[in-house]
C-alpha cells in the first residue's frame, strides 16, 4: 500500500485541477507518475482516473456546455487518436519522455505568458484543436490543452467553458481508453490494482474541487498550474537527455 499511496496523492492534485477547469489532469500526473513508472504504465492508469473525473464534470451541469463547439472537435479528435496510438506503440522510451517533457513545457510558457482577449477566433480552428488533442491525448495522456487553447478564444463564459471542455475530454478518453485496450495497454493486471487506490483519489479531488469551483479565479488557478508545470515539464527533458 505504501507503494501505491504516491498515485492516490497524484491522482488527488490531478483531478483537484480537472474538477476546478475541466481540463489539466493529465499534465500533473503523467509528468510525475513516469518518474516512478513507465510512460505507457502511467499513461494506461491515469487514462482511468481520467474517465472517472470526466464522467463528473461533463454529466454535472450538461446544459452548460455549448454543444455546436463539443461537435466541431469531435470528428478530428476521433483522428488524431488513431495516429496517436500508432506513434505511442513505435515511440523510444527516451524520445517519448523527451517530447513529453517539451510539450508540457510549451504550455506552460503559453499558459503564463497569454494575455486574455476579446478577440473570438474562427470556428475552423476546431479541427487542428480536434486532431492536435486527439494526438496528444493518446501520446502523452493530455489532450485537454489544444482544446482549451480553441474554447479560451471562443468568448465562453467560465461555466460554458468548464462543461464544453468536460465534454471534450470525456470524448477524448473515452477513445483513448479503447485504444489502450486495442493496443494491450489495458490488460495489464497491475493497472487495475494501482487504479483501485488511484480512482478514489480522483474521484475525492473533484469531490473538494466542487466544492471550492466559484471561490477561485479560474485565471489565477491556471497561472499556479503553469508554474507546476515548468518544473515538471523542466524535470522530464533533463531525464531524457541524461538517459
Amino acid at each position: 500500500m505504501a507503494d501505491l499511496a504516491p498515485f492516490a496523492a497524484l491522482a488527488f492534485v490531478g483531478a483537484l485541477i480537472f474538477g476546478l477547469t475541466g481540463f489539466g489532469a493529465a499534465l500533473i500526473t503523467i509528468p510525475l507518475a513516469t518518474h516512478l513508472v513507465p510512460l505507457p504504465f502511467a499513461l494506461a492508469l491515469f487514462a482511468l482516473c481520467d474517465i472517472a473525473c470526466a464522467l463528473a464534470v461533463g454529466l454535472e451541469k450538461p446544459k452548460n456546455a455549448v454543444r455546436a463547439e463539443w461537435q466541431r472537435l469531435v470528428p478530428m479528435i476521433i483522428v488524431g487518436t488513431a495516429l496517436g496510438v500508432t506513434v505511442l506503440v513505435n515511440l523510444p522510451r527516451q524520445a517519448a519522455m523527451l517530447a513529453l517533457g517539451v510539450f508540457v513545457l510549451a504550455f506552460a510558457v503559453y499558459s503564463l505568458f497569454r494575455r486574455d482577449t476579446e478577440r473570438r477566433i474562427s470556428a475552423n480552428w476546431a479541427w487542428v484543436a480536434g486532431f492536435a488533442g486527439g494526438i496528444t491525448s493518446t501520446v502523452f495522456g493530455a489532450g485537454g490543452p489544444p482544446y482549451a487553447i480553441y474554447l479560451s478564444q471562443r468568448a465562453l463564459t467560465k461555466e460554458q467553458f468548464r462543461a464544453t471542455m468536460g465534454f471534450a475530454a470525456l470524448t477524448s478518453i473515452s477513445l483513448r481508453l479503447v485504444a489502450f485496450l486495442l493496443t494491450g495497454l489495458l490488460l495489464d493486471a497491475q493497472v487495475w490494482l494501482y487504479a483501485l487506490v488511484a480512482v478514489p483519489g480522483a474521484l475525492a479531488g473533484v469531490f473538494v474541487a466542487k466544492r471550492i469551483y466559484m471561490r477561485i479565479s479560474r485565471d489565477m488557478l491556471l497561472r499556479a498550474v503553469a508554474v507546476m508545470l515548468l518544473a515538471s515539464g523542466g524535470s522530464l527533458v533533463l531525464r531524457a537527455v541524461a538517459l
